[in-house]
């Protein structure tokens, strides 16, 4: 399939915000967005009049890049969001956040989406005891999340129990920390999505 191989602090710069696509680099000064807080290209530095339609397209970009998706994917999850009964921009994020690459980025099994895809495409993780190796796959409530057993030697998670033990996780899951994973207990609600987004932008810009 298909994806994003160029820098991906061009992304942050492009959208004018932090997307924390880099874990841990994100939060130091090493973080390219510190330095040229600028769009990346030529004319990046350029003072322009955005339209309302470039208003909506940037936020409908800078959702689909926090979450790794192409358009396509993205567009698909839209239209079965405005299917679901409730709001469509909420149902949309809702979604989003259930994707199984979200959640094991979201318990602290990685440090960015990016990674937690990375590791779901290898076959580390399982649901509900069973190896699951789609990232866009969408978990429900109740499914429960952890590393495979065969994968627990690995250098990368050897020593992560007691760092998970350390980590805040979203109100929406419940961590377990021996097992190197955790459950969904519930749904989130929009209040407990924290991403930058103006939901309301995407579903305007899709609907014309």
């Amino acid at each position: 399939m298909a994806r994003y191989t160029e820098a991906v602090c061009r992304q942050c710069r492009r959208e004018g915000v932090k997307l924390y696509l880099k874990g841990d680099r994100c939060y130091g000064s090493k973080c390219a967005f510190e330095v040229r807080a600028y769009a990346p290209g030529q004319h990046g530095q350029a003072r322009k009049k955005v339209s309302e339609y470039g208003i909506q397209l940037r936020e409908k970009q800078k959702a689909r890049r926090i979450y790794g998706m192409l358009e396509r994917q993205f567009h698909n999850c839209f239209e079965r969001a405005e299917k679901q009964k409730g709001i469509t921009g909420e149902n949309l994020l809702i979604m989003l956040e259930r994707r199984m690459d979200n959640v094991v980025y979201r318990l602290g099994l990685a440090d960015s989406r990016s990674q937690a895809r990375q590791l779901v495409t290898h076959g580390h993780i399982s649901v509900n005891g069973k190896r699951l190796d789609i990232p866009s796959a969408v978990v429900k409530a109740g499914d429960v999340i952890s590393v495979m057993e065969n994968s627990r030697g690995l250098e990368y998670f050897k020593g992560m129990a007691e760092a998970l033990a350390k980590k805040t996780i979203p109100v929406w899951l419940v961590g377990d920390a021996q097992n190197l994973g955790g459950k969904v207990d519930r749904f989130p609600t929009r209040e407990e999505i924290d991403i930058p987004i103006e939901e309301h932008l995407i579903v305007e810009l899709y609907s014309k």
